[in-house]
């Protein structure tokens, strides 16, 4: 196995028809990878080493390090026993913006908030996303789950790590990302976004996940208009997908889905 291998092969003993057998099975790597900005860690996350540059450049978005990717003057993978550091060098402005600020994060897979340090952290407001025109049909709810289902390529082969993509109504499914967080596995998608050069106000963000609110809190920060998820949201999310102006459906299954905020987004007919 490599560093940036994203599954590797476990013997093992399975029970099958009754009987026990010498086996192999394929199971998802997890590792620490450190998110550092001009020599000092910023965070540490327990992820699945693949799309690391997509997974900085999304978390960097989302955590507003950055504005925009380009702020990143470069950036460079390095490989240790223990785990794997992305270190990037920011431009003066944002290098300068970001030491009045540090913090350090330890984030294991199930937490996508954690290691900050105040209540304000964890429910910071929003700018709103912009009232636009942007608009999907039940079919393409439908679809942008399906054609998720079918690009979770890891997924398939070890049954371990949540996914998100990034579907459009002219062009579908755009990308997919997945991570055995995911939390991390939207940072990917969002940094495949900006790196892709894509238009997120022209999309929607599909998750194989629950919607907790930090969910909706880097889906409003990447611009995109429309959240939809296999599981079900919770109150607090609700509550800000309201507030920013998110159209947030949720429980897609199969055929069916509910909707939870701004359904003008949604074409009823």
């Amino acid at each position: 196995m490599t560093k940036t291998s994203t599954s590797q092969k476990v013997q093992l003993i399975a029970r099958r028809n009754q009987r026990f057998d010498n086996g192999t099975r394929l199971v998802a790597e997890e590792m620490p990878v450190a998110l550092s900005y001009n020599g000092t860690t910023q965070a540490v996350m327990m992820a699945t080493p693949g799309d690391l540059e997509d997974f900085a450049i999304g978390f960097s978005l989302t955590e507003g390090i950055i504005a925009r990717a380009s702020e990143i003057e470069r950036m460079e993978i390095v490989a240790f026993d223990q785990g794997i550091d992305v270190q990037m060098w920011l431009t003066e402005t944002r290098e300068n913006a970001l030491v009045a600020r540090r913090r350090f994060m330890a984030g294991p897979v199930g937490c996508g908030l954690c290691g900050i340090d105040s209540i304000e952290q964890a429910v910071r407001p929003l700018r709103p996303l912009e009232t636009d025109g942007t608009k999907f049909s039940a079919d393409d709810i439908i679809m942008a789950m399906s054609l998720l289902a079918a690009g979770q390529h890891l997924n398939q082969k070890t049954h371990a790590v949540h996914a998100a993509g990034f579907y459009t109504a002219a062009n579908g499914m755009l990308a997919v990302r997945e991570d055995v967080g995911r939390h991390n596995a939207l940072d990917k998608l969002i940094g495949a976004v900006a790196r892709g050069h894509m238009q997120p106000q022209q999309g929607l963000v599909a998750l194989t996940s629950r919607v907790s609110v930090e969910m909706v809190q880097k889906t409003v920060m990447s611009g995109v208009p429309v959240l939809a998820a296999i599981s079900a949201p919770t109150s607090l999310a609700i509550r800000l997908a309201e507030e920013s102006n998110l159209t947030l459906v949720a429980v897609v299954r199969g055929e069916e889905f509910d909707v939870f905020t701004h359904a003008h987004r949604i074409i009823m007919s």
